[in-house]
């Protein structure tokens, strides 16, 4: 089967209200785009939650809407525009859309990725690089962590460099568990995941039974009354954005053991200063390492010492 798309160039303003009349009108379904992608006048409409945008739309957007082949795209658009009050009918482009095994074009997108010296991720269709190198099997899902952005692997490169075989480790937001497996396998004894989204605690305890790592996951109402509710652990990993990691501060400070370390990631470069000062009246933070604008704080608490970056030797 194949299909055949519908591409409008529109205004911000008639963005929404025409990808709902091309809905209406008979349009399989529909998305909105940025006309000027890949340009310079390219506009990012992602924030940090309680920033995010109000509008998903752009200046100049592009309204794409699938339609069978043997559809009127041409009365689609015209009962579109009519219904939203367009006093003519906006050009339109179309292209075709072949049948594709989905399945196997998607699973071609993801292979297994490298991070550090020796950890792989792998998804479930291929076979592991490095069979002698730390595997963590994980399949693209609805959780986040897969190793493919910068600040989950700042975070996997830090556990590596610092293992704590026999120790405790809280990953807080822990997204698909990627982080709590890593130092599960580098031999950490008690490993507890917390996450807000309850997929993302569903997901994450079938990938640490799929990886066969003994980890406990909890949401933050379960967790405050689990028998971890007082635990203070040797290593504390929170890869979220800056806004909550400073709000969290006092309560991530409270769960790092004397002695113990804090890594925190999700927080891009600029922001690294007013993260680190959130945190100063608890434990002392720097900059362990950058990646693509993104870095990964670090420090110990009670430490004396300004903590070394990765550069340095940490």
């Amino acid at each position: 089967m194949s299909w055949t798309e519908i591409v409008i160039e529109i205004a911000r303003d008639n963005a929404e209200a025409m990808s709902d009349a091309l809905m209406e009108a008979g349009a399989l379904s529909v998305s909105v785009e940025d006309a000027d992608e890949g340009t310079d006048a390219e506009q990012p409409l992602f924030g940090e939650p309680g920033m995010e945008p109000k509008e998903a739309a752009w200046e100049r957007s592009r309204v794409v809407a699938l339609t069978d082949v043997d559809a009127d795209q041409a009365a689609i658009v015209a009962a579109a525009a009519a219904a939203v009050g367009m006093a003519e009918v906006p050009a339109f482009t179309m292209r075709p859309v072949e049948e594709q095994d989905w399945v196997r074009l998607t699973q071609s997108q993801f292979a297994p990725i490298h991070i550090g010296k020796n950890i792989w991720v792998v998804p479930s269709w291929h076979e592991a690089p490095d069979p002698d190198g730390l595997i963590l099997e994980l399949d693209p899902g609805l959780a986040f962590g897969t190793g493919s952005h910068p600040t989950t692997r700042l975070c996997m490169e830090w556990l590596e460099a610092n293992p704590a075989p026999g120790k405790s480790v809280l990953d807080y937001g822990c997204g698909s568990g990627i982080l709590a497996m890593v130092a599960k396998k580098l031999d950490a004894q008690t490993v507890v995941g917390v996450d807000i989204d309850p997929q993302a605690i569903e997901s994450a305890g079938l990938n640490a039974e799929r990886n066969q790592c003994e980890i406990e996951y909890f949401l933050p109402d379960t967790f405050a009354t689990s028998a971890h509710a007082t635990v203070k652990f040797d290593i504390v990993v929170a890869n979220i954005l800056s806004s909550p990691l400073k709000l969290m501060a006092p309560m991530l400070s409270g769960r790092v053991a004397a002695g113990g370390a804090l890594i925190l990631s999700g927080v891009l470069a600029r922001q690294a200063e007013e993260v680190a000062a959130a945190y100063a009246p608890f434990i002392e933070l720097g900059v362990w390492a950058e990646q693509d604008g993104w870095v990964a704080l670090h420090g110990r608490l009670g430490s004396t010492q300004a903590p070394a970056s990765r550069a340095e030797g940490a």
